[in-house]
């Protein structure tokens, strides 16, 4: 008795490197931007009521902001998919012949012979919407984005900001002492650098020690800055 082992046809590269890829965006702004925020205040000020409040009302407005920014990018990213797709159709409707020459191109360009990429060009074209969706594909790169894409990035991305804009700025609100809560902050913050930079470096495929150090450095920089930059006001 033989038994079938059943095999998907689609893999969910397309929906697990977006969600990827909103998370990173989110979260690399979350650590970065409250935590300069918060060293830079902690420069001038000794108690942390004043820091607390301004980084919440930060970590709100950037949720905001980033959330909607991941809104509009997702609903531009649907619009020009489905403008370049009735470019497609109206393309094979007006000028097949031409359409036909360049998926043959396309076929001979990925080392099929040219007698067979004139065969398979043709059985492609038997059906307009394959034969879209190929164009698409492999002429402009071009993958369908995902359904409700906007939303959900939208709803990753200022997700990922809150959680990590909160990291730098709990150990304010745990301590009332600004210099206390700004040394407990860098060092957790720091960490969390150094972790997500880890991660980062994991799931895109970069080198993870560079990769890791660079996201560290960068919100180290940008804290240091904003504590020299008070300091250098006050």
């Amino acid at each position: 008795m033989n038994s079938r082992i059943p095999i998907s046809t689609k893999e969910p590269h397309r929906g697990n490197s977006d969600l990827v890829k909103d998370i990173i965006i989110g979260m690399s702004d979350g650590l970065t931007v409250p935590f300069a925020l918060t060293a830079g205040l902690s420069g001038v000020l000794n108690t942390t009521h004043l820091i607390v409040v301004s980084g919440l009302s930060e970590i709100a407005a950037g949720c905001i902001s980033m959330g909607l920014g991941g809104f509009l990018a997702g609903e531009s990213e649907v619009e020009h998919y489905e403008n370049e797709l009735k470019r497609e159709y109206s393309e094979i409707e007006t000028v097949p012949q031409t359409e036909l020459k360049e998926v043959e191109n396309i076929l001979i360009s990925l080392g099929v012979e040219v007698p067979l990429s004139k065969q398979v060009a043709v059985q492609i074209s038997k059906d307009k919407n394959r034969w879209a969706d190929f164009m698409m594909k492999l002429e402009l790169n071009m993958e369908q984005p995902a359904k409700n894409r906007a939303a959900k990035s939208a709803g990753t991305i200022a997700l990922s900001y809150l959680v990590g804009g909160f990291i730098p700025l709990f150990p304010y609100i745990i301590f009332s002492d600004a210099k206390m809560g700004f040394k407990v902050s860098c060092v957790v913050t720091i960490l969390a650098l150094i972790l997500f930079g880890y991660f980062k470096s994991r799931v895109t495929g970069q080198p993870i020690i560079k990769g890791t150090i660079k996201i560290a450095l960068t919100g180290i920089i940008a804290a240091g800055a904003a504590f020299g930059l008070a300091k250098a006001v006050s």
